[in-house]
């Protein structure tokens, strides 16, 4: 007994004594980071390591992580070059999908999830890289390689999604997080908007640090890029554009939730938000984000929300009393609407020259470099004209039929759901989807390499709401 307390003794003490080795060992190397940088490095570092342990930590940190990323600093990069800049959300999209296959590893047993979007999804990525190989003799950068990669992680979100989130808390703690990331990224938006345009891009500046974000006068932006014309709010979005696309999905789900018989927030916080997101919104003067709101808007009021006819009323009553405030905007929309002004005609422009570039490689498309010919050009204010741009006329049916098996899926199972809570929450995914839908007629956010992040949300939407529906089904049967 005296002999087994004395080696007892010695592996105490030796345990103690290597950890204070450790501890030691870290001091100095911290201190010599610090003597041979700065001690900003060192926090940084540290608080760069924490966070990645806390991705690893669990699924659901790294959907939130996912969630915040993309609503307040998509581009937000690790200073750190491994050949590349690794944004967060490259790293919280791949934390996420490393996660799940260590799952799958760790219970053999454990069956892949099916629906009804599976097969033509796995199709839709398939012909994506078959475009961009196919692409690749075109143009290719390092660049163009990392953001399809992104797009191709932002389109395995789905499938991670549906695997993963399978407790009815999970995916109202996620819709909160959306809702609740949309108001802080309008509500940044809006202070930066009020401030002087010097401030705001002194401030905007700061995000140099975290690499991917522009600095200058640049920075701001204007209507028509003319800064005699309106100033447009981008948050730390950069693009008034894509915070307006963002903002169609955060709004949406707010909205349905402030009409919900079971809101997840409390009414009155979200009648705060969606004032601050709303006016948000107005100040980006994206047309095509209007376009997609009220899409979503006019969507839950003939399925489900008779009370939002109201609401129309009331919009249209404070738009007659403050015209000649409300002029700007709708002159705005209407100047777009007929084509009159240089970006809707510059939008016209693109049109005509993405279907004459379909027209001439109309089967897989260009790929996703750049287009093979002088006289022509990739990219158009369109999505599905974009995707047949990039992928041809077979992605753009592989896109569609992805789209179509969700919605003859979903849609007839919207007046099924029984839970309130449940049943608001899909309402404003499925909302969400037909807004973001309907903007990409007038843009291109949705399915762009430079904005992963825009494609993420979509993806992930798409997932939650096929999650309420096969846990409605599950439930009934």
């Amino acid at each position: 007994m005296h002999s087994s307390l004395i080696e007892r003794w010695r592996a105490t003490t030796t345990t103690r004594l290597a950890g204070v080795g450790l501890l030691i060992a870290m001091g100095l190397l911290l201190g010599g980071v610090a003597a041979l940088f700065s001690p900003a490095v060192v926090l940084a570092g540290i608080l760069g390591l924490l966070a990645l342990l806390a991705l690893f930590s669990s699924i659901q940190v790294s959907f939130l992580a996912i969630i915040l990323i993309a609503t307040l600093l998509p581009f937000a990069a690790v200073p750190i070059n491994v050949g590349f800049y690794p944004t967060f959300l490259d790293i919280a999209l791949a934390a996420l999908l490393i996660l799940w296959l260590l799952r799958l590893l760790a219970r053999p047993d454990e069956r892949l999830v099916g629906s009804p979007v599976n097969v033509p999804l796995l199709v839709f990525i398939a012909l994506a890289c078959v475009s961009f190989i196919l692409g690749m003799g075109n143009s290719v950068s390092r660049d163009v390689v990392r953001h399809f990669g992104e797009i191709v992680l932002a389109l395995l979100v789905y499938f991670a999604v549906i695997n993963n989130v399978r407790q009815r808390q999970m995916v109202r703690l996620f819709v909160q997080a959306i809702i609740v990331g949309g108001f802080i990224a309008a509500s940044i938006g809006l202070i930066l908007y009020i401030l002087p345009a010097p401030t705001s891009a002194n401030l905007l500046g700061y995000l140099r640090i975290v690499h991917y974000y522009p600095e200058g006068e640049g920075i701001i932006r204007y209507v028509g890029d003319n800064p005699d014309l309106m100033r447009r709010a981008t948050s730390t979005a950069v693009d008034p554009n894509v915070l307006g696309g963002m903002l169609i999905l955060t709004t949406t789900l707010a909205l349905s939730q402030f009409f919900s018989r079971a809101p997840v927030l409390r009414r009155e916080a979200l009648a705060l938000m969606l004032l601050g997101m709303g006016a948000c919104l107005l100040v980006t003067f994206s047309r095509g984000s209007w376009a997609g709101l009220a899409a979503a808007a006019l969507f839950m009021a003939v399925v489900k929300y008779r009370r939002m006819w109201g609401l129309f009323a009331i919009l249209a009553i404070a738009l007659y009393i403050f015209a000649p405030q409300a002029d700007v905007f709708v002159g705005h929309l209407l100047s777009g609407a007929r084509f009159e002004d240089q970006a809707a005609a510059m939008r016209l422009g693109e049109y005509r020259d993405a279907v004459r570039l379909i027209s001439q490689f109309p089967v897989f498309g260009v790929g996703f470099g750049a287009a093979p010919n002088i006289d022509t050009y990739l990219g158009v204010s369109n999505v599905y004209l974009l995707i047949a741009e990039e992928m041809g006329l077979v992605g753009l049916a592989a896109f569609f039929a992805v789209i179509t098996a969700f919605f003859v899926h979903v849609l007839p199972r919207l007046g099924i759901v029984t839970d309130p809570e449940m049943e608001g929450i899909l309402l404003g995914l499925v909302a969400a989807l037909v807004g973001a839908l309907v903007a990409g007629i007038l843009d291109h956010y949705f399915f762009n390499l430079q904005f992963p992040h825009t494609v993420t949300l979509f993806w992930f939407l798409m997932g939650l709401a096929m999650v309420v529906v096969q846990g409605q089904e599950n439930s009934s049967s």
